[in-house]
């Protein structure tokens, strides 16, 4: 989200552009509640889920940005005969239109911008009215100024934090595909010529510390992937992160090789199931052999655990879903 409204800034410093945002949902749909799309003159910046669903709101919000009067699209997915349906998916999305342009406009996405860099907590609140603005709530005590069904409120989070131990050929993909997929990434090594900004571009921060000082200093990323040169390094990351485990510390390596970090630890006093919940060998198992497709793999565990998914392969849960 923090890249979407990055760009939506550039875009409204050159000309005014229409928010869509989904503020409902019933049934299956393509997109979640919160969902965006910035709709300008000559493109689009992000989606709301494609196919003619988007298509629809994409000729409203056209309208909308010539207009200024804001509104509601109703979006049917349901694929029932007797309706006009954009989609068979099996539900209904509600999607807000409206217009930000000018200089208020601007400093509002700067400063929602500002609070997803920094870490800290707010509430963006749209109202469904023509007579009021967008606005940020920043402190809890603040009052609301409009009730639940008046306004769509949006708590802005952070990025979720991924730190990467070891800065070799996994770690590289790794780090680009975790920043495509919304995670603020660190890159941590004692080898300087491999922790570089060169190489790790798409990283909020790049250290080349030794791991113990290292990893103090990182202790709070809520995931952590360990793909390092030995099982030594691998240890020497365990012990500092076990002390307070993160919500996912995944460790790559053949299964003889976790095997052997797991008995370890385990002779060392370290509680069997804080071992269990080791992600080892890290990653989904899709077959992966390269450094990119093993990337692709551990990002697809990543995603399944912030989500809460199952693993499973979508056609399993669909033909699973036909037969009961």
């Amino acid at each position: 989200m923090l890249e979407f409204y990055q760009q939506m800034a550039q875009a409204l410093q050159q000309s005014s552009a229409v928010l869509a945002t989904v503020v409902s949902v019933t049934g299956s749909v393509p997109r979640e509640v919160g969902a965006k799309m910035l709709v300008c003159r000559d493109r689009t910046i992000g989606t709301i889920g494609g196919g003619a669903g988007e298509a629809k709101v994409i000729r409203q919000a056209l309208e909308v940005l010539a207009t200024g009067e804001k509104q509601f699209v109703e979006i049917d997915l349901s694929g029932a005969s007797q309706r006009e349906t954009q989609g068979v998916c099996g539900g209904a999305m509600q999607v807000w239109l409206e217009r930000w342009s000018g200089g208020e406009a601007v400093e509002l996405v700067m400063q929602i911008i500002e609070i997803l860099s920094s870490g800290g907590c707010g509430t963006l609140v749209t109202p469904f009215s023509e007579d009021s603005q967008p606005y940020l709530e920043i402190e809890d005590n603040e009052p609301q100024r409009h009730k639940e069904n008046e306004a769509f409120r949006e708590v802005l989070m952070p990025l979720p934090t991924l730190l990467i131990v070891g800065a070799g050929h996994v770690a590289v993909p790794l780090a680009a595909i975790a920043a495509m997929i919304g995670f603020r990434v660190t890159v941590v090594d004692d080898r300087a010529e491999f922790a570089t900004r060169d190489r790790f571009p798409q990283a909020a921060e790049v250290i080349a510390q030794p791991l113990t000082f290292a990893l103090k200093y990182v202790s709070n990323s809520q995931y952590v992937a360990l793909v390092t040169r030995g099982i030594q390094h691998d240890l020497e990351a365990l012990r500092l992160l076990l002390q307070k485990p993160p919500q996912y510390i995944g460790t790559i390596g053949s299964r003889k090789r976790v095997r052997m970090i797991r008995q370890q630890l385990q002779q060392e006093g370290y509680p069997s199931e804080v071992l269990a919940s080791l992600y080892a060998p890290i990653g989904l198992d899709i077959g992966a052999l390269t450094p990119e497709e093993i990337a692709v793999s551990i990002c697809a565990e990543l995603i399944k655990v912030r989500r809460g998914g199952t693993g499973k392969s979508l056609s399993d849960l669909v033909t699973t879903t036909v037969l009961t």
